[in-house]
């Protein structure tokens, strides 16, 4: 494949210094011969449409404020390289089966969710948020100390098992920690290779661990599975984890449980975000809670921009891609 005739990227000033430093920027310019970069503040879905038929791109490399979804595509567009993660509001199925080549940022940021969860685990088990109420607010102390655990040796249960949970498990490894996963695409063989084993079920993941980390994949079927029966699996003393997707727990269940303080959770995700001022889950002192920062914190940003810059140079040597959306990949993602 030659080098390609041209290329859009659809950036606002703010992504662009996210994810790409002067000398990345330069390098995504010499990609293509014919170069745009086009600010889409204030653009309107109509008005992409007619700027992207206008300049014809070989490929387009876009992100969290290109307008959605891509309905028209100029006849030279081959590849549509996206900077962030979920895809399905762009472009659909029958696009990828027409021959669109579509990648996003892969596992570029499974690292940060994956130190997301893990503080967040710390956290819980040495009840950071406790403290921090406690000692700011009202000048307390030790009240509660008794409670306090240590992630050495502790049984983890991991839900999904995809590039996140995998980097979750290296984290966890130096802790001597016993960890089993659920993902219904992983088998013995593929647990084995990780150092983990696999749940006989979901019961059976909230039921035989000390420390549940929810990373499952947000499809129809996944929406709400973790139920309130799963929550109360988790024995006395335990932790829950969401650093992925809000959707997948009833969170109504999940404050249900939080209130009575019998387990601590942190949460990163929610299904109403901004999370509303008046938000049950604010003030609970076995509850830790983050504003939905698990990806790629302002300083790793340019880790999606190398992985972005390296599909772009194998495109344009005609070399195999990462991260690449199949139509099943399409499917089964979030």
């Amino acid at each position: 494949m030659p080098r390609p005739a041209a290329l859009l990227a659809v950036l606002t000033p703010e992504e662009q210094a996210k994810f790409f430093s002067e000398a990345m920027f330069a390098e995504l310019r010499a990609v293509a011969p014919e170069f745009r970069l086009l600010d889409p503040t204030g653009l309107t879905a109509e008005a992409f449409a007619r700027e992207l038929t206008a300049t014809d791109p070989e490929v387009l490399v876009i992100c969290w404020r290109t307008p959605a979804p891509l309905v028209t595509f100029p006849p030279r567009l081959r590849y549509v390289c996206y900077l962030a993660g979920s895809v399905k509001h762009l472009v659909t199925r029958m696009q990828l089966e027409r021959g669109l080549l579509l990648t996003n940022w892969g596992n570029s940021i499974s690292r940060t969710v994956a130190e997301c969860a893990f503080f967040h685990t710390l956290a819980c088990l040495r009840m950071a948020t406790r403290w921090t109420l406690l000692m700011h607010r009202e000048g307390g102390w030790r009240e509660g100390c008794e409670q306090v655990r240590s992630l050495f040796e502790r049984r983890v249960g991991i839900h999904g098992f995809g590039p996140a949970a995998r980097a979750f498990v290296k984290l966890v490894r130096p802790f001597d920690c016993t960890v089993s996963v659920f993902a219904p695409d992983v088998d013995d063989a593929v647990a084995r290779q990780h150092g983990v084993a696999c749940a006989a079920s979901l019961d059976a993941l909230f039921a035989d661990n000390d420390v549940i980390i929810e990373l499952g994949p947000l499809i129809p079927a996944t929406i709400g599975i973790v139920t309130e029966r799963h929550l109360r699996l988790i024995r006395p003393g335990g932790v829950f984890v969401n650093v992925g997707r809000a959707a997948l727990v009833d969170e109504a269940a999940l404050l249900r449980v939080a209130r009575e303080g019998r387990i601590a959770i942190g949460l990163d995700v929610y299904w109403e975000e901004p999370l509303p001022v008046d938000s049950g889950f604010r003030g609970l002192l076995n509850v830790g809670l983050t504003p939905h920062i698990a990806g790629p914190t302002p300083d790793r940003g340019v880790d999606s921009g190398t992985f972005a810059l390296r599909n772009l140079r194998a495109y344009a040597a005609g070399e195999p891609l990462e991260a690449v959306i199949t139509p099943e990949v399409y499917e089964r993602s979030s």
